[in-house]
């Protein structure tokens, strides 16, 4: 039982600071990488009541801007992870959804299960698994469709931006895979 609480105690270190110059690229990542699906969502698409953005679009950001080496940033995760996702999420919603608890907590163990088996995992589409299930009425009218947009289009405008971006500086370089 002791060895059980001291795994809780955690790693005698943290993480190595980082330097200003990567500060600055994933800031101006991320900037660059939300404006474009954020402008289209709010000037060319929100009188036609679609969505282009979610939440987990801001988590997606840090990954692949703030943390390019990680796998879980990768293009195969980032996408893969987001499409798996959704459809994890909506299949959940239209299977429960007079108990949204249940789906809810299905989607998102699902999703995860999904992203394994698919070698697919990107912490966000839990998020994304998630919004399927909670968004509300203009995500549900959506069904699978919530799947190509606002999920696959501002997924992969955010990739197209993160190849540009994490490529010019000299001592960054994404992607570390593709596939």
């Amino acid at each position: 039982m002791i060895e059980f609480f001291n795994k809780m105690r955690g790693g005698k270190q943290s993480p190595p600071a980082v330097n200003l110059s990567e500060i600055l690229w994933s800031w101006l990542g991320a900037f660059l990488g939300i404006t474009p699906v954020a402008f289209l969502h709010y000037n060319m698409f929100s009188e036609r009541d679609i969505v282009l953005i979610i939440g987990s679009f801001g988590a997606s950001a840090v990954l692949i801007y703030g943390a390019i080496r990680s796998p879980l940033a990768q293009p195969r995760n980032l996408v893969g992870g987001h499409l798996v996702s959704a459809v994890v999420g909506v299949a959940s919603y239209k299977l429960f959804p007079d108990a949204l608890w249940l789906a809810s907590s299905f989607g998102v163990a699902t999703a995860i299960a999904a992203m394994h088996a698919t070698k697919t995992l990107h912490p966000p589409g839990g998020a994304t698994a998630l919004i399927a299930v909670i968004g509300g009425e203009q995500i549900h009218k959506l069904g699978f469709y919530y799947a190509l947009m606002p999920v696959g289009s501002g997924v992969l405008i955010m990739l197209l931006v993160a190849v540009i971006i994490n490529n010019i500086a000299k001592n960054r370089r994404y992607p570390e895979f593709w596939l």
